[in-house]
């Protein structure tokens, strides 16, 4: 077995909250070979939560209702308290969780210039894609952390997500232009391809690339296949 990296003992100081069922048991036993260390995973998946926030606040400031500005400001909470909570998790173990998430944020923010969409629609399809990828990511990269650090991080990952109120937004829009559909259909296609460049460079290769992704392909392919139901639910091709 590939030794990916040196695995914390400590236990995860994250709160716990009812777990979602974003990835399947059998992805989260084949990323488990994949696991980092605690606190750059806890560092880096807070800054993703706070990235997340960051893309659907943007989506509020651009929605054309109140409705709409309203539906998903409550949404955007939601990646907001993951990131505070995975803080105090990190804050807990006495290091400074600015400073752990820089390791990260350069890498995070590039992802998010490339894929900041042109227009209100974009951005939603924008936030629904990354979102829904990445959270299932990295809840099947959690499952590889040491003991109840595993269960912690899984259930403090899996709360309230900003995918229904996506999705709502972006059903509706598509219902009253159906225009929209193949360029957010083609716009989707284009954000599974960063996100997936964004999920791979989380991870550390052995010596031996070739047996490297041999195990990371099966884990990518279901993930895309959540991806595909996910633009399905909305009638887009993925």
């Amino acid at each position: 077995m590939v030794n990916w990296f040196r695995r914390a003992r400590d236990l995860v100081d994250a709160p716990t909250v009812k777990p979602r069922s974003a990835v399947s048991k059998a992805s989260r036993v084949e990323l488990a070979e994949l696991a980092p260390a605690i606190l750059p995973f806890l560092a880096e998946v807070a800054y993703l939560q706070l990235s997340n926030f960051e893309l659907v606040a943007q989506t509020v400031l651009a929605a054309p209702t109140t409705a709409s500005k309203a539906r998903l400001s409550n949404a955007a909470q939601g990646s907001l308290t993951k990131h505070r909570e995975l803080v105090k998790a990190i804050e807990r173990r006495g290091k400074s969780a600015a400073e752990l998430m820089n390791e990260s944020a350069g890498r995070i923010d590039d992802f998010r210039l490339r894929v900041q969409g042109d227009d209100w629609h974009e951005k939603l399809m924008t936030a629904y894609v990354a979102i829904g990828f990445l959270d299932d990511f990295f809840i099947g990269l959690a499952g590889g952390l040491s003991g109840n650090d595993a269960e912690r991080a899984i259930e403090s990952l899996s709360g309230k997500s900003a995918q229904d109120a996506l999705f709502e937004e972006l059903r509706e829009a598509i219902e009253a232009d159906a225009a929209l559909a193949s360029r957010l259909a083609m716009w989707g296609r284009r954000l599974i391809g960063d996100a997936m460049l964004l999920a791979r460079a989380s991870l550390v290769h052995s010596d031996n690339r070739d047996n490297d992704e041999a195990r990371i392909e099966p884990v990518l392919t279901e993930l895309i296949a959540a991806h595909t139901r996910r633009m399905d639910a909305l009638g887009l091709t993925a």
